[in-house]
């Protein structure tokens, strides 16, 4: 998705112009239009003209239109979007409160306005617009040295950090300069790793070099990680994969994705992140079923408790038609991550999405259990009897 323009106000109205570049950006368009909403796109209209004789023909006219959303209708099959709704810009051909349907599809440039853009919507923009944000794979090419921090999206490889460091011959009787010279560079490496990999999102980080090189930056990088207790790398060890490349420049990284053993890996999807932490809150569920709890009220006395470790959420319930249900969600969701809790957001388009959206399209895994909410459950409905 390109973001062409962004016009917001401190009240958080304001208008957003996108082009919609892949199928799976009309999706996140899906996910963006809201009813009430207002959208300027270009479109055709048949026009009906009258002839100096009489005559009436008819005429299919490209315009440019501002309705006002009423309904959305989405194809997931094509990637189409349908948008009815009502003309309130003046138009020539069109008159003001007139019906008409816009059909949106890839590379074609529309307007949305909304008189409040929230949290969700804003991170889904984002997403969309940050190619960052499609990249499975991470990989660290290097040799001796030298080092380029890859991300690989589906289109194109983008350069994240360029690591150069001097380092000396090794001198008979004396290599303390080259292993001090290493060991700064494998530690500038670790930093750009961390800084520019988001391991959210990555499945896999490929570490490519010529010779040990690449056994030797890992066993170093996995030590300093145990010294200093660093969770992040120490969590994320079973996504790295040690492969043969050429050299250190970033032309190389191409025979590493060639390599068999990183194909296989890379088949997974997306969704495998999903379906773990459904799985995650099943297994809870079954165990320690005070920390498991779904249903909107369930979740959000476990809010209040400050007890969320992940929320899983299904991306249909920011569809809601109720202005005031959505920003429910919103709430719940901008609430978990202040209390330094995760939030999932489910494709209802997934299978796990699906299986979510049996359970109320909400669910969350506890930090710590919460007995007195199923307590107060049962107080409330021996009192309504």
């Amino acid at each position: 998705m390109k973001l062409v323009r962004k016009d917001l106000e401190k009240d958080n109205a304001g208008q957003v112009t996108l082009i919609p570049e892949e199928p799976e950006d009309m999706w996140h368009t899906y996910n963006l239009l809201q009813v009430g909403d207002s959208l300027r796109a270009s479109t055709i209209r048949k026009v009906q003209t009258e002839s100096s004789t009489g005559s009436v023909g008819s005429n299919r006219i490209r315009t440019t239109l501002t309705l006002c959303v009423e309904t959305i209708d989405f194809d997931s099959q094509a990637c189409q979007l349908r948008v009815k709704g009502t003309n309130i810009q003046e138009n020539e051909y069109v008159k003001m409160g007139a019906y008409h349907t816009i059909e949106l599809e890839p590379n074609r440039q529309f307007t949305l306005a909304k008189k409040q853009w929230d949290s969700v919507v804003l991170e889904r923009i984002e997403q969309a617009c940050d190619p960052a944000w499609s990249a499975d794979v991470a990989a660290v090419v290097m040799q001796e040295g030298l080092a380029h921090v890859c991300l690989v999206t589906p289109s194109m490889t983008l350069t994240r950090a360029k690591v150069e460091v001097n380092i000396p011959r090794k001198r008979k009787g004396n290599c303390s300069q080259h292993d001090r010279a290493l060991e700064r560079f494998y530690e500038q490496v670790v930093q750009a790793i961390q800084r520019h990999i988001n391991f959210e999102v990555v499945k896999c980080v490929l570490v490519a070099s010529p010779g040990f090189v690449r056994e030797q930056f890992c066993d170093y990088m996995f030590q300093q990680a145990v010294k200093t207790d660093n969770k992040l790398l120490l969590e994320n060890r079973s996504k790295f994969l040690q492969v043969h490349s050429s050299s250190g420049h970033k032309y190389a990284l191409k025979e590493a994705l060639c390599d068999p053993a990183v194909t296989s890996r890379l088949s997974d999807t997306k969704a495998a992140g999903e379906v773990k932490a459904l799985d995650d809150f099943y297994k809870m569920l079954q165990h320690e079923p005070d920390r498991a709890f779904y249903g909107l009220k369930h979740v959000e006395r476990a809010n209040e408790a400050m007890a969320i470790d992940t929320l899983l959420i299904s991306d249909e319930l920011f569809r809601h038609q109720d202005v005031a249900t959505r920003a429910r969600y919103v709430k719940l969701v901008d609430s978990v991550r202040e209390n330094m809790g995760t939030v999932r957001i489910f494709s209802s388009l997934h299978v796990s999405g699906e299986q979510l959206g049996q359970l109320t399209g909400v669910a969350a895994i506890l930090r710590f259990p919460v007995a007195e909410l199923s307590d107060q459950e049962d107080e409330s409905s021996s009192e309504e009897d």
